[in-house]
């Protein structure tokens, strides 16, 4: 794609694509009630795991410059923040989505890995002492 989008058109599509990758993970572990799918999605896509992932990748250091410069071109426009949530953990996990977002439209198998690694830590729950 030779456009250049800003961070949070970024976010928007990352949101979309892990989303859909974390569903996927869970219909084909057996999970098939509707119901149970959404709480079992939560736990990975809420902002606050969001921000724990992209965390725990940089602490890591799973990402290249590259890839942290996009998360904080996504870090940096995702504005106020919102209820239900700190604007720090906001803005890491919008960061986080914007890097996804970046990874899905230029190197979609590296999405790909970010995305499988993100879904290790939440069921591992493996956040220095943090529970997801």
């Amino acid at each position: 794609m030779d456009v250049i989008l800003n961070g949070l058109t970024l976010a928007y599509i990352g949101d979309a694509y892990y989303e859909l990758s974390v569903r996927t993970h869970l219909i084909q572990n057996k999970i098939t009630n509707v119901n149970d799918l959404h709480k079992k999605a939560i736990k990975f896509t809420a902002g606050t795991a969001q921000s724990l992932i992209i965390i725990k990748l940089m602490e890591e250091n799973l990402l290249s410059t590259d890839e942290i410069e996009t998360f904080k071109r996504g870090r940096n426009s995702s504005g106020p923040g919102r209820k239900n949530i700190d604007a720090k953990t906001y803005h890491y996990a919008t960061g986080f989505e914007a890097l996804i977002g970046f990874l899905y439209l230029h190197d979609k198998n590296r999405a790909d890995e970010l995305i499988r690694l993100a879904i290790i830590f939440i069921e591992k729950g493996d956040f220095n002492g943090k529970d997801s």
